[in-house]
């Protein structure tokens, strides 16, 4: 019976406080930083008794190893979320007849996502700036700053939540990356596994990288009068963030071409 009344009470504080709507958006972040640390200790403890290499490696390295981890698992979870909210949810689409405009529609799963990604950057961030620059330079400070603020300020005000997803489908390149980098430390680098991963690199990346963010552009010109309805740092934010984050993505493709490149002639 008392077990009972605990669990009541339970459900009563998770339903009524962590998942209420007020509440939300800040339980989200969180639940991202935790699950940064739990997936951060999984990856350390699976590598350790499994991946002979692993023990071998330097304190740095192996930090390096948990936290790519961590992007890992990021990225499988919040390409999904993007995946489906921008193509398969009829929470956006222009068919459903709501009242609300699509670039203020948002749902609570829609806004936990958000949240969950929110953790991810601020832990990612904390572990580039403490292990600086082990962990990734000014550049990497630059993207996951221009990314953290686009996808916070879309968790905290609603807005533009569409267009905050389909940015974030770009995080289907992040394991591909990550493997190549697992790949290139177990002097894996000449094995038919780094090449397909490298071919798989470039599609991936012209596709969710540079093609999606053309549709990207092309959906908010199509939508402009309502975008233009967002508040002024929204606005601005839709426009400065993805033209940012598409200069670099272009510049990293060029070095990924180069890269396939210098890869494939080895072979020959």
């Amino acid at each position: 019976m008392e077990i009972k009344s605990y669990q009541n009470q339970a459900e009563y504080f998770v339903e009524h406080y962590l998942l209420a709507d007020p509440f939300l958006p800040y339980t989200s972040v969180l639940v991202g930083i935790c699950l940064c640390k739990l997936v951060y200790d999984l990856t350390e403890l699976f590598s350790s008794i499994h991946v002979k290499s692993y023990s071998a490696l330097t304190k740095i390295k192996r930090i390096e190893w948990n936290n790519r981890g961590i992007s890992t698992v990021h990225a499988i979870f919040i390409s999904f979320m993007a995946l489906y909210f921008a193509f398969f949810s009829d929470l956006f689409s222009d068919q459903r007849s709501l009242e609300t405009l699509t670039v203020f529609r948002n749902s609570p799963l829609s806004t936990f996502g958000l949240g969950v990604s929110v953790g991810y950057f601020l832990a990612d961030l904390g572990m580039i700036f403490w292990l600086y620059p082990s962990l990734g330079g000014s550049e990497y400070i630059l993207h996951h700053c221009l990314s953290g603020t686009a996808v916070a300020y879309s968790l905290f005000s609603g807005e533009a939540q569409l267009y905050t997803y389909m940015v974030l489908i770009s995080e289907v390149t992040t394991p591909e990356i990550n493997l190549r980098w697992y790949l290139d430390i177990a002097g894996l680098k000449r094995s038919k596994a780094y090449l397909v991963n490298g071919v798989a690199i470039f599609f991936a990346w012209l596709t969710a990288r540079i093609l999606l963010f053309i549709y990207m552009f092309y959906h908010v010109y199509t939508h402009y009068d309502q975008v233009i309805e967002m508040h002024t740092f929204g606005y601005l934010l839709v426009f400065v963030v993805p033209i940012s984050l598409s200069v670099m993505n272009l510049i990293w493709f060029g070095k990924i071409v180069k890269g396939l490149k210098k890869t494939l002639e080895k072979r020959q």
